[in-house]
């Protein structure tokens, strides 16, 4: 792959496949965009085959200098590969989970794989500014997709939406024209490096996470995304959860941490009084849905506060183990949307009393619904096992109060979906036109299958997952040393030589294999 640019071509793919969409009829633009996202597939998939493990920190560069203070500068380490691999894998699904859709279909897919390539250049970016124009530019066509092709209520989801993420982001461009003119640079890898002024570090942290927060999202700012989601057609609740709430995460990784270490550990505590509340509170808002979106939807947020939880634990397990739960969650999530709107297109409507006895009926439908909803709640052999397992553990080193309330959510997960999960598929069949309803199509076979046999994957040999990233993760907890809080629930910087046995500890414990 010498002097080939990979990254370019996956972000040049999309777009002109979606320039071809606008100028094509429906039938054509379907054809379209699924070839394009294949090709990015397969792209994809050449780029983890040619990513040397134990090799440069960052590979696959690419830099073009535009003008002053600005370049067209790309490269990836083994955790954006893993999040471009799963942007990549789960656009073809969208793109066939997509049939339902009749009005304006040129216009539909030309906005699905615009927001491919803006994904992917969030986690290709190595400028700071290049970084933030994909970030925000996401906002355009989900807003789009919300707004056009959505429910009754789209127009106020869609603003919702909207707004909520770009005031956030606001101050985040604020703090990013601060850090340029105090590094004198915009590349992020040497920004990573840089050691901003304590003082500083505070502010230019708070600016940042009240971006990340939004996008992830966290208690209290989660509020958008059930309407969201509900408001969304099948594929944006898909590529939303599976994708744009992960790059809230990937800007911890990417920003927070390594960026401000000090003030990542100052206010390690409000990130895990939040997180802690989301973990309890949502779970318990979603028991009480009857709309089997909206269920899933706050069950996001409860999923990703343990990533927010595992980030700021400031060790190795924590933070291995929220990578995986973002993979997981971003399979899981996007393969349970699926499932609701199989039966939605069947008999349009989302209340959990509609259904019920489907696995009489629909038994294929119930056993990949059942994969899927096990996977949620950490069933071990699936993908949701591996990520809160390692997770929890990464938690519990940190603080075992902490540890015991993120590990609440896992039995209240438990509860909310095996509940949902008993009220569709068993039961008595009390509607006929439930009871009618046909089994899997073709085209929904190949939908729900590779997902299935992804979070599998996943469950049963996760070092496929971890291998690309562990090295990255080894240098940002090097990184996190100086300022690791210590102690069970002492969230303060703890002494530097007691860090420093800590760090040795944790890479010797990565060097053996350890809890992997």
């Amino acid at each position: 792959m010498s002097g080939f640019p990979i990254l370019s071509v996956m972000l040049a793919v999309p777009l002109v496949a979606a320039l071809a969409c606008l100028l094509s009829g429906a039938a054509a633009a379907r054809t379209i965009a699924l070839i394009a996202t294949l090709i990015d597939l397969v792209l994809g998939a050449v780029l983890w085959a040619q990513y040397d493990i134990g090799g440069a920190q960052w590979q696959f560069q690419e830099n073009v200098a535009l003008f002053q203070g600005f370049a067209w500068k790309l490269g990836i380490d083994g955790i954006a590969l893993m999040l471009i691999m799963l942007s990549v894998f789960l656009m073809p699904i969208c793109i066939l989970a997509s049939q339902s859709i009749e009005k304006r279909v040129g216009e539909y897919m030309a906005a699905f794989l615009l927001m491919e390539t803006l994904m992917i250049g969030v986690f290709a970016a190595q400028d700071l500014l290049l970084f933030y124009i994909f970030f925000e530019a996401g906002l355009i066509p989900m807003y789009l997709i919300i707004g056009i092709w959505g429910g009754a209520e789209r127009i106020y989801a869609s603003y919702k939406f909207f707004l909520y993420t770009l005031l956030g982001s606001v101050l985040m461009l604020i703090a990013m024209l601060w850090m340029i003119n105090e590094a004198g640079t915009t590349d992020i890898p040497t920004l990573m490096a840089y050691d901003f002024p304590a003082d500083a570090q505070k502010w230019l942290w708070l600016a940042f996470f009240a971006s990340f927060a939004v996008k992830m999202p966290m208690w209290p700012v989660h509020t958008w995304l059930p309407d969201a989601h509900v408001q969304a057609p099948t594929a944006g609740s898909v590529i939303l959860a599976g994708v744009l709430l992960k790059m809230g995460g990937y800007g911890f990784i990417r920003f927070s941490l390594p960026m401000f270490p000090q003030a990542s550990a100052d206010f390690a505590w409000l990130v895990f009084v939040l997180s802690m509340v989301a973990v309890v509170y949502t779970s318990l808002v979603a028991l009480v849905q009857h709309d089997m979106k909206k269920l899933i939807a706050y069950s996001s947020v409860a999923h990703m506060a343990i990533v927010t939880v595992g980030l700021f634990a400031f060790n190795v397990q924590g933070l291995e183990g929220s990578m995986i739960v973002m993979l997981s969650h971003g399979l899981v999530s996007g393969a349970l949307f699926l499932c609701v709107g199989v039966i939605y297109d069947r008999l349009h409507t989302r209340e959990i009393d509609r259904y019920g006895g489907l696995s009489i009926n629909m038994p294929k439908y119930a056993l990949f619904f059942m994969l899927f909803t096990m996977a949620s709640v950490g069933l071990p052999g699936t993908s949701g096992f591996v990520g809160e397992f390692l997770a929890l553990t990464g938690i519990y080193k940190m603080s075992s109060w902490v540890a015991l309330v993120a590990g609440s959510g896992i039995i209240l997960g438990a509860g909310y979906m095996l509940y949902l999960y008993r009220r569709v598929a068993f039961g008595d069949q009390k509607n006929a036109d439930a009871a009618a309803m046909p089994d899997l199509s073709a085209r929904e076979w190949l939908m729900l299958a590779p997902i299935a046999a992804v979070v599998l994957w996943m469950g049963v040999y996760p070092e496929s997952f971890l291998a690309p990233m562990r090295a990255d993760i080894a240098a940002l907890d090097a990184r996190l040393a100086e300022a690791r809080p210590e102690g069970d629930a002492r969230l303060t910087p703890g002494n530097p030589a007691a860090a420093k046995a800590y760090e040795a500890q944790s890479h010797e414990t990565a060097a053996h294999g350890g809890a992997h």
